[in-house]
């Protein structure tokens, strides 16, 4: 049982470190209309992106793993990620945008957040 407790206090923790760093890192990037923000959320399972003017308290575009067509995909997470960064990528050039801030909410820059970013700059999004 005391593992239990353990790895329960553990996960607070990092919840926690994690939000600080999102906080820390949102006092610094703000989107605008010329330069939104691209702002990347994850779960367990899921991956969701959205690029946000925040002077307008709008968001723009958004894509995530909860779309019906990626859903229903067999592929692994990280595959999934590469797909949502393309089809973001898709979405905002349709949208007119050509350059976001990437916001990655306190995550570490690799596995599913280093995916969805590559694949939004291959599809054209600078940043």
């Amino acid at each position: 049982m005391a593992i239990g407790l353990r790895h329960n206090k553990h996960a607070a923790k990092k919840t926690a470190s994690r939000l600080r760093r999102q906080i820390r890192v949102r006092k610094k990037i703000n989107g605008t209309a010329e330069r939104p923000r691209l702002v990347v959320s994850k779960s367990s399972k899921h991956l969701f992106a959205q690029v946000i003017d925040d002077v307008a308290g709008v968001t723009l575009v958004s894509a995530s793993t909860m779309e019906s067509d990626l859903r229903g995909a067999e592929a692994n997470k990280t595959d999934k990620a590469k797909t949502v960064g393309g089809l973001l990528a898709d979405r905002a050039k349709a949208a007119g945008i050509d350059s976001v801030v990437f916001d990655r909410a306190g995550n570490k820059y690799h596995g599913r957040i280093a995916a969805l970013a590559d694949a939004a700059r291959e599809g054209g999004l600078g940043f």
